[in-house]
């Protein structure tokens, strides 16, 4: 199985954070991953009531932006924040977005 990229945090443009969070189911997932520490793709496809090819796509997005990480069990991916990373870089950022209301997005 190939492994997941995770780029580099210093890396990674705000504006391609922004255009990750700009999408509210990626928001959702970001706010579960903060409450969860860490959770499988089917998770957010029940919770989310989207298709699992849509779910993988919005974690690619977060991953490739570089809030998300993957860690491989088996056949399975298992997603978390890069939360003392991401607070690093863009201080406040994660706090900005998990005290959004859900009514908001």
């Amino acid at each position: 199985m190939k492994t997941p990229y995770h780029p580099p945090i210093d890396s990674i443009p705000f504006t391609r954070v922004l255009h990750a969070l700009s999408e509210p189911n990626r928001l959702k997932i970001i706010r579960c991953l903060h409450e969860n520490i860490e959770n499988n793709c089917t998770a957010y496809t029940i919770k989310l009531d989207l298709p699992k090819s849509t779910v993988s796509h919005h974690i690619k997005v977060l991953r490739e932006a570089g809030l998300i990480q993957a860690r491989i069990d088996g056949k399975e991916h298992y997603y978390s924040l890069r939360k003392e990373e991401v607070e690093n870089r863009f201080p406040g950022l994660l706090s900005a977005v998990v005290n959004v209301k859900e009514e908001d997005l």
